[in-house]
């Protein structure tokens, strides 16, 4: 009983894309003696701010921010990177007294952080990457999803069909052993997790409310100079893997190509964000321990005070 209380306490704040959860998070580090672990799998990256809608210096209002704009783009990060260096994070913060607060709409680094999954070596087979790589290509990104789909829907769930590493990675695991990546990721999560852990999900009653929500912040990234952004990003798209296959980067290739309209890019940037927003949504409602709040409260700021209030009480 004395180990079990003696588990770093971590508050985790998760939910779709443009809903405020930055802010939230800055005012919660102020009240709580916080420092934010960021938990945004592209706001890692050095030089990408506007299109990964990373906090700048401003908005973070001098609350020490971990693991943000450390990583140079052309280096991949997988989600056991994240895992080993949050947790450091972890204990450090709390070894300074002060309340980890994870922030991020990345469900798949929060999940995996709070449960403790252990990520064990699986052989690779070069032959067999090779081979659903060339699949991707010949058959579209979008046939390979599904076949993800069909073995394991709830991680076809995170991964957006263009992110063809992942899909990839995740068919080559079954291909090999046999397991899927939530079967994989549920048998190697510990019997006690490493944290004692208050998850909080902020979203919008009306998902309409959430859908302009998302269109003024493309709108206002385009005002700042997303478009330049994503010019970079293209052109060094052979470096920028992970970056090119990015929300917020990809859809203006057509336009730089000169194969489609900005407007119909732009458009496209709103459809995309909105369909992420449902996936990171889907995710997060199947964490049953989250507890959710709602921009349209007025009374938001307060009622996760409470919470957090109660959660370090206990």
């Amino acid at each position: 009983m004395d180990a079990l209380c003696d588990r770093p306490k971590v508050v985790a704040l998760g939910g779709p894309t443009a809903t405020g959860k930055t802010a939230l998070s800055v005012a919660l580090a102020q009240k709580f003696h916080g420092e934010v672990i960021n938990a945004d799998s592209m706001q890692i990256y050095r030089g990408l701010s506007i299109g990964t809608a990373k906090p700048p210096p401003e908005e973070r209002q001098g609350v020490p921010h971990h693991l943000l704009d450390f990583l140079p783009p052309e280096q991949p990060y997988s989600v056991a990177d994240y895992v080993a260096a949050a947790a450091r994070q972890i204990e450090q913060i709390t070894a300074r007294g002060n309340l980890p607060l994870l922030t991020g709409g990345t469900g798949l680094y929060i999940t995996s952080l709070l449960r403790g999954v252990k990520f064990g070596a699986v052989q690779a087979d070069p032959d067999l990457r090779s081979r659903l790589q060339r699949e991707a290509q010949t058959l579209g990104a979008q046939a390979l999803h599904e076949r993800l789909r069909a073995v394991d829907p709830a991680y076809a769930d995170q991964v957006h069909p263009n992110n063809v590493t992942r899909v990839v990675r995740a068919l080559e695991l079954y291909e090999l052993t046999g397991q899927t990546k939530e079967v994989q990721r549920q048998a190697s999560c510990p019997e006690t997790p490493p944290y004692r852990a208050l998850c909080l999900c902020l979203t919008c009653r009306d998902r309409a409310l959430l859908y302009r929500r998302i269109d003024q912040r493309v709108d206002k990234m385009m005002e700042i100079g997303l478009l330049e952004e994503a010019e970079q990003v293209w052109r060094n798209r052979a470096q920028y893997r992970t970056a090119a296959q990015a929300i917020g980067y990809k859809e203006f290739f057509p336009y730089f190509e000169q194969t489609q309209t900005l407007g119909a890019c732009t458009a496209r940037l709103k459809q995309a964000t909105r369909q992420y927003a449902k996936r990171q949504l889907t995710w997060f409602r199947h964490q049953g321990d989250a507890v959710w709040l709602y921009v349209e409260d007025e009374d938001l700021l307060e009622r996760a005070c409470g919470l957090v209030r109660d959660f370090l009480k206990n």
